[in-house]
């Protein structure tokens, strides 16, 4: 068994894929432990059988996600809105994991997190913060991470999710690409930041637009001239 994990940064479309592996049913799904950790100081994990178990260190959620994966896959999903200093500086602590990322194109990345958080600072956009820790984990494991766009998964969730699980050792369930619309329980601590994969049934497309952007904010084109580079970087080792 394996803990798999997925680095994004917000706004990614990483909560629709978490969606999907709930659906799945055969996987323990774990909601962004490191966000509630670093913001709660403390993090409860739902674990199988209903089974919950609160942590209150990095070591201690590495333990436990790997004891997890002993028994039956982990996926934990986790946003770099943080420079997770631990994972930084310690990345041989957990390069038992499978790693993976997804990304999207930083022009309606950073409209919608500035909608959402309009104090949101350049660093908390977390395309340099991702490129980094690609890197690192890279290194500390030999083995170069699954890169996933966004906008591909959109275009063709089958062709997507089908690499996604050969690269996890996952099977592939192309029944999972479709749910209910619903609301969870792993969403509430942060609930106004998945409303749209509440009232979602499937990986799709839905055109938004901002009253604030790129084009027409000076501070957002500054975040996008800056983590551009980053982006295209990481995305060149897309699938």
């Amino acid at each position: 068994m394996t803990v798999i994990a997925m680095w994004a940064h917000s706004r990614s479309m990483s909560t629709a894929f978490l969606r999907m592996m709930i659906e799945r049913g055969d996987v323990t799904v774990v909601h962004e432990p490191w966000l509630g950790l670093t913001e709660q100081g403390q993090v409860t994990v739902a674990l199988a059988g209903d089974r919950r178990q609160t942590v209150r260190s990095d070591q201690e959620l590495i333990d436990l996600l790997t004891e997890e994966g002993r028994e039956r896959p982990v996926f934990v999903k986790e946003v770099l809105d943080h420079r997770y200093p631990y994972l930084y500086e310690h990345p041989e602590r957990f390069a038992s994991f499978v790693h993976t990322f997804i990304v999207r194109h930083p022009a309606q990345t950073i409209a919608s997190h500035y909608a959402m958080k309009p104090t949101v600072t350049s660093p908390e956009i977390g395309y340099e913060r991702q490129f980094e820790l690609f890197e690192r984990l890279w290194a500390a494991t030999g083995t170069q991470p699954l890169v996933l766009g966004s906008e591909r998964l959109l275009e063709d969730p089958k062709t997507t999710v089908a690499r996604f699980c050969e690269y996890t050792g996952l099977p592939y369930l192309p029944e999972a690409l479709t749910w209910e619309a619903q609301d969870r329980p792993e969403w509430q601590l942060y609930r106004g930041w998945h409303l749209d994969v509440i009232d979602s049934n499937g990986f799709q497309a839905k055109p938004k637009s901002y009253p604030d952007t790129i084009e027409n904010n000076s501070v957002l084109r500054s975040f996008y001239d800056y983590h551009l580079p980053f982006y295209d970087r990481i995305m060149a080792y897309a699938d």
